[in-house]
């Protein structure tokens, strides 16, 4: 049989992707301090051991103040890369590209979990051990009344977080990482500047399109500068606002060739979050209603795409690459029910079972191929 499109192997720089699967970051909020636990390594060593081929841990902080919640991942210093080293390892011991995207949340940091509620921090959520954080955005406004007010980021603060941003993806290559993802996407800190809704500046990192992009653009070539010229750079957007006078698919076209030439390689096309949830937009819900961002940035942008959401039956997967509209599959929430979506993949699109085992870990296919010898001689006794 022809191998799928989605089973082909995808070279970027230097790295090549076994296959067009990426487990997408999830935030699972359960780090101590921003300190990855064993609970990442079992959470993300399943995804490895299901045959994607990149695997993204969550959004990690670039600095303390950079969290959503009390459980976000970090990397702001030499300790909190060292537990990430050994997720890393693991994830590259399976074949899989190990991968992480670097966050800043901006105003929405200083939350409660989102089981907890979501919302600002309560009594009840510091009786538990939570702490509170000063927080920025580019002005002083809070995401919806009721929330925290940010601080306005100075020029000076600005210039900072590049160096941030730049020391987080250095600490990211030192421990094994081989993809690093840029958050500007869902509302947090890059989507608060990018958005004319959030940004009213009126200096040079506000006002126009120029001006509005200018420190994400500027966290994108100190990132690209601290990292190895043949690392794979993406970068995840929130498409469109959703919400009339926002960001829109137009800005983000342009904003994906400015990138382009600041050397990032993928544009992972997400959209909405800057009021509300992380994925909170005006914008319906279907199978697939994002592939749309990832076709056009694709096509007009003249740079690679990843498309992303409700994207769970492999059948699609298979037909938005063969339409070029994107040229990677990010897969989220279906992973979490099924961590071995992508090898299941595989047979869905028409790999038999027994061949298909030849790619899984030797600890799960041995035991596999004798199960399905033993089902395959129970079915001929059942017809004889």
């Amino acid at each position: 049989m022809t191998t799928p499109r989605l089973f082909t192997p995808l070279a970027i720089r230097d790295v090549t992707f076994k296959n067009r699967i990426v487990i997408a970051p999830m935030a699972t909020y359960s780090a101590v301090d921003g300190i990855a636990q064993d609970w990442h390594l079992a959470h993300l060593g399943r995804f490895a051991l299901g045959g994607a081929g990149c695997v993204m841990v969550e959004a990690t902080a670039v600095t303390d103040q950079g969290r959503i919640t009390n459980g976000d991942l970090g990397i702001w210093s030499a300790e909190h890369a060292k537990p990430l080293k050994r997720i890393a390892a693991f994830m590259k011991q399976q074949g899989t590209i190990p991968a992480i995207q670097l966050a800043h949340a901006g105003r929405k940091g200083s939350m409660q979990r989102p089981w907890h509620g979501n919302g600002a921090l309560t009594a009840e959520d510091l009786a538990r051990g939570d702490k509170t954080w000063p927080i920025v955005s580019a002005v002083a406004e809070p995401m919806a009344p009721g929330y925290i007010v940010p601080q306005a980021l100075s020029v000076a603060d600005i210039g900072q977080l590049v160096q941030d941003w730049a020391a987080a993806a250095g600490r990211a290559v030192e421990a094994g990482f081989e993809m690093i993802e840029i958050h500007n996407a869902h509302g947090y800190l890059a989507h608060q500047f990018l958005s004319p809704l959030s940004n009213k500046r009126n200096d040079a990192y506000g006002g126009d399109f120029a001006g509005r992009t200018r420190f994400p653009l500027e966290i994108a070539e100190a990132v690209r500068k601290a990292i190895p010229k043949g690392m794979p750079l993406f970068l995840r957007v929130s498409a469109v606002d959703g919400i009339d006078g926002g960001w829109t698919m137009d800005d983000t076209v342009a904003y994906a060739k400015a990138l382009k030439a600041r050397g990032v390689d993928v544009i992972d096309c997400s959209s909405g979050g800057l009021v509300g949830s992380a994925t909170a937009a005006r914008v319906k819900r279907s199978w697939g209603f994002q592939v749309p961002y990832a076709e056009r940035v694709r096509r007009e942008a003249g740079i690679m795409s990843m498309a992303v959401g409700l994207i769970v039956e492999p059948a699609l997967a298979e037909d938005i690459l063969q339409k070029e509209q994107a040229d990677l599959i990010a897969i989220g929430r279906e992973a979490l029910v099924n961590p071995c979506w992508p090898q299941m993949a595989e047979v869905a699109l028409g790999r038999p079972m027994k061949d298909a085992l030849d790619g899984w870990t030797v600890q799960y296919g041995w035991w596999l191929k004798l199960r399905e010898r033993t089902i395959a001689d129970i079915r001929a006794d059942e017809v004889r």
